[in-house]
């Protein structure tokens, strides 16, 4: 992992890698979660230091959306697909990412829906 590197591109990086995607698709949704600072501030300061919520640096990068679709998923439930995309982004989500929304299909459900 470069220094510079975004958790945008690391997001990319790690499931291109592991899955080699036919499609993947990454949204940033941060900033439909800017308003939520001030709660959060308000339950650290009530007594909750481990509030459990993502940064609230102001910086984005902590919420997102996920479409992949992988052949690499054949056979796999649902659950197994989610487990290992958050498998593989175990790191992220544990530095920085409060929420991941999953669509994980393979090619063959991915053409079907068409």
């Amino acid at each position: 992992m470069s220094p510079s590197e975004t958790y945008y591109q690391r997001i990319e990086r790690k499931l291109t890698a592991a899955l080699a995607p036919l499609s993947l698709t990454i949204v940033d949704d941060s900033h439909r979660h800017a308003g939520h600072a001030d709660r959060i501030a308000a339950l650290k300061d009530a007594g909750n230091p481990t509030h459990g919520h993502a940064p609230t640096d102001g910086l984005g990068e902590t919420h997102f959306t996920v479409t992949i679709v992988s052949d690499h998923f054949a056979g796999q439930s649902r659950v197994a697909r989610q487990r290992m995309v958050y498998d593989l982004l175990q790191d992220e989500l544990r530095e920085r990412i409060h929420a991941l929304a999953l669509k994980t299909l393979t090619g063959e459900e991915a053409n079907a829906a068409r």
